[in-house]
């Protein structure tokens, strides 16, 4: 279920939640190869995860959506910050990783703190540490570090390449991968700089969702460097082809649900924009498009996303 408080009451209308089945029907055969079915545990997403307008009423709160009992989608509300950012929440045995801290404005270790005591009271009140990682360095997702640093059974992985490299395991970056075992819960992690020096994906082993940051999400695809970015998207294309991954998730919605179009650069109210998944079809119509610049990257808007070289 998805819960919200204290955000303005306009919303798009009424949209059914959409479960992974759906998305797993557009995962080809060979994703499923090597993997049976019942080793991937489901989940739902919502249909639309509106984050409000401009305007906040009384002390604003992240949307917070249950996809399963041990994964959960955090999203900004617009009137804090209008790149209204998503964050993920996983839940081992042991540890539960955090990606992302939001864009500031808000405070997002308390909301945290909030689902992670729920999920303890759930798991008769076990201990659980907390590891805070990012997508990548940029301050729209690295803005609620402080809420962090220094507290109680919190281990913060810092937003350097090194520091990065260091805690996953990643011995040559970016062609290497880590991981990071939750307890019972291995999460892959795959370096795509491009977008920016230390971005990484992660992959849930347990639920096939493979998570892209701003390098892959219904929106501007904004390139620093287009040879790292085409390399990662390449090599982000093939992890997905070897692995079944059933629903890629971004950090931002962009783009309108009209195929192509976009919200202007500081949009905060957003009542039409596009479902946050992505699909592995699309992936490879990103890094088709991308090999085909050979270098030369252009801005091409394309159905679900628009590349966009800076």
């Amino acid at each position: 279920m998805t819960t919200q408080a204290n955000v303005p009451t306009r919303r798009p209308s009424p949209a059914v939640g959409v479960t992974i089945a759906a998305f797993a029907l557009l995962v080809s055969c060979s994703h499923l190869m090597g993997s049976k079915a019942s080793a991937i545990q489901s989940g739902a997403l919502p249909g639309r995860m509106y984050a409000g307008g401009a305007t906040c009423t009384g002390a604003p709160h992240f949307l917070v959506h249950e996809y399963n009992a041990d994964f959960f989608v955090l999203r900004q509300p617009a009137c804090t910050n209008y790149e209204k950012p998503f964050v993920y929440l996983l839940f081992g045995d042991k540890r539960a990783l955090l990606l992302d801290t939001g864009a500031g404005g808000i405070d997002v270790a308390a909301e945290v703190d909030r689902v992670v005591q729920s999920w303890r009271a759930q798991h008769g009140n076990r201990e659980i540490e907390l590891v805070v990682a990012h997508s990548h360095g940029h301050g729209d997702h690295v803005a609620g570090d402080s809420l962090f640093r220094g507290k109680a059974n919190v281990t913060l992985v810092e937003k350097d390449t090194a520091s990065v490299r260091a805690f996953f395991g990643i011995a040559n970056w970016p062609t290497d991968r880590g991981a990071v075992d939750l307890g019972g819960r291995v999460i892959d992690v795959i370096p795509i700089p491009g977008h920016q020096p230390a971005s990484i994906a992660l992959y849930d082993r347990r639920t096939g969702v493979l998570l892209t940051g701003d390098t892959f999400y219904p929106g501007r695809l904004y390139v620093r460097d287009t040879a790292a970015f085409a390399n990662s998207v390449h090599r982000l294309r093939e992890f997905a082809d070897q692995h079944r991954v059933v629903t890629l998730l971004g950090t931002h919605i962009e783009n309108t649900s009209t195929p192509g179009k976009d919200y202007v650069v500081g949009t905060k109210d957003q009542p039409d924009e596009h479902v946050l998944p992505l699909t592995v079809a699309q992936l490879r119509t990103l890094d088709s498009a991308v090999s085909s610049m050979r270098g030369h990257f252009a801005r091409t808007v394309l159905p679900h996303f628009t590349i966009w070289p800076q």
